[in-house]
């Protein structure tokens, strides 16, 4: 998942949040200040409303930190993080490639969990501190923050522990599986079928509920489920995938007879000429025999069409230099996930210096299709 906004880095890994966080940053300040309010009544409209901010804002800083134990672990264990992004749902760690083993499997799914248990020890902890029982509601807007946030990051930690993938509980299911089997596409198999499972138990209860007369809250659940469905069918389809391509190199399926397009051409030739009667979205860009770039449709919408018949290719081209690259001999599992990373539709394959072809997306997914057409 690609954040929108960026916030920042924090031990070397990019922060951001996505559009959809907004929503739910919003409906939990707002359910804050009904819970403050409620429990409270004798606060200001103020308190309440600081407390409800300072508590949801706090809320996903945990949720910032439990990431981070995630990706700190796989980043001691030699895997490249790339980014924490805040999402509807919590937050999700972009690591770049999977785990070599079943060991740093486990450490990394349990790493999170572990790190909201201690949040949510360290919070009431303070709280007990500055004076408040379990058996006492508190009555001061920090020992309630505090209260809350303690309680929160246990039950956070407690959820992501259910043993369904790609939840914590279902990683960790994955790495005992794997660890016991000695095969990581079986134990994923595994984990993502459970994780489904459990997806349709959280989608029937969360609907039931709300026919009960639970109320519209009950809705969340069905709504996490749907997500958990989702992630979980989106794994098994991943390792399904990789299963596939695994022993083809890109040499063996990219395209070597790329459309060349000389870089003093106009844009309005360009789409007439090339683009429109090809159907191909990526044209190699040569400037005095030489490979000088890359353009593509998305390249030519960002020129508006009065401007198409004066602005030449070269004007709008990606130059080489600047394109993510990859050898003829990577696997495609590996270009496909730089593909992933880099979110392009198509990678240049350069082998000392020289374009030997494209790869595209679309090379890939109709490689995919043949060999479940054969039940290859």
């Amino acid at each position: 998942m690609h954040p929108h906004l960026r916030l920042g880095r924090l031990a070397g890994i990019e922060i951001g949040i996505h559009y959809s966080w907004i929503l739910i940053a919003t409906l939990i300040t707002l359910s804050l200040g009904a819970h403050f309010a409620e429990v409270n009544p004798q606060w200001t409209i103020g308190v309440i409303w600081s407390a409800a901010v300072v508590t949801g804002l706090l809320f996903f800083a945990s949720i910032v930190v439990h990431e981070l134990g995630h990706a700190l672990v796989a980043r001691a264990r030699g895997l490249p993080v790339r980014s924490i992004t805040l999402f509807a749902l919590g937050g999700v760690a972009s690591i770049e490639k999977d785990a070599a083993d079943a060991r740093t499997e486990f450490w990394m799914g349990i790493a999170g969990p572990l790190t909201s248990v201690g949040i949510g020890v360290v919070c009431m902890g303070l709280a007990w501190a500055l004076g408040w029982g379990t058996n006492l509601t508190p009555a001061d807007p920090p020992m309630a923050v505090l209260v809350w946030l303690g309680y929160i990051n246990v039950m956070l930690a407690a959820f992501n522990m259910i043993p369904g993938f790609p939840l914590d509980g279902g990683r960790v299911l994955r790495a005992a599986v794997w660890g016991v089997t000695g095969n990581a596409d079986r134990a994923t198999r595994i984990a993502a079928r459970i994780g489904q499972g459990v997806a349709l138990l959280f989608i029937m209860f969360g609907v039931w509920q709300f026919f009960s007369g639970a109320g519209v809250g009950s809705l969340w659940i069905a709504l996490i489920g749907w997500f958990l469905l989702d992630a979980a069918g989106a794994a098994y389809f991943q390792m399904e995938t990789v299963a596939t391509l695994k022993g083809l190199r890109v040499r063996d399926i990219m395209a070597d007879d790329c459309f060349r397009i000389g870089a003093r051409t106009s844009l309005q030739t360009f789409a007439d000429d090339y683009l429109l009667r090809t159907g191909q979205r990526c044209f190699v860009v040569e400037d005095h025999g030489q490979v000088a770039g890359l353009i593509t449709a998305v390249d030519l919408k960002q020129v508006p069409r009065d401007r198409w018949t004066h602005t030449t290719v070269d004007a709008v081209m990606r130059p080489l230099s600047r394109l993510r690259t990859v050898t003829p001999d990577m696997p495609v599992v590996d270009a496909l996930q730089a593909m992933g990373r880099e979110d392009v539709n198509q990678l240049p394959v350069v082998s000392n210096g020289r374009l030997e072809g494209m790869l595209s997306r679309g090379r890939i997914v109709q490689i995919l299709q043949t060999r479940a057409e054969l039940s290859m």
